[in-house]
């Protein structure tokens, strides 16, 4: 769950019997999304993950500055033109009265084995120079995962 852009967002995944009825729960499903007045759902079938592990953090990237549109676009265009998967993010931002809103960006990674840690904060630090962000680029210590 987060909010993104205002919006109350939710993503579940849930486990059906292998006969279950797609077309019978989307129609209910918006239904629901009627009902109460929501803004969307979307019904879509998940790859079975039996068998596949969660990859562990490699690093810890950070980035922060005065809030503008285009942020999160940047910051993941070049992590995915890198092949670097997002394990986990958080954001926050922090308005004060008469202050320029603050936004900050953590997010654990994990690299591609072709992508050197030096090649990550290069790219990364490219699109924080754009974005007028200040950018941290750590790696994990094994002892804190």
């Amino acid at each position: 769950m987060a909010i993104l852009g205002g919006h109350f967002t939710m993503m579940l995944i849930v486990s059906t019997s292998a006969d279950a009825d797609a077309g019978a729960l989307s129609r209910e499903l918006d239904e629901a999304r009627s009902r109460l007045g929501l803004g969307a759902i979307t019904l879509e079938e998940v790859a079975d993950e039996h068998g596949l592990t969660r990859p562990e953090a490699s690093h810890v990237v950070t980035v922060y500055g005065a809030d503008h549109p285009g942020i999160v676009h940047s910051v993941a265009s070049a992590l995915a033109g890198m092949g670097v998967n997002v394990i986990d993010v958080a954001t926050h931002l922090v308005e004060e009265e008469g202050e320029q809103s603050l936004y900050a960006m953590m997010m654990e990674v994990d690299l591609p084995g072709d992508v050197a840690p030096e090649r990550l904060e290069a790219e990364l630090r490219e699109v924080a120079d754009r974005e007028r962000l200040d950018l941290s680029v750590r790696a994990v210590e094994a002892e804190a995962l």
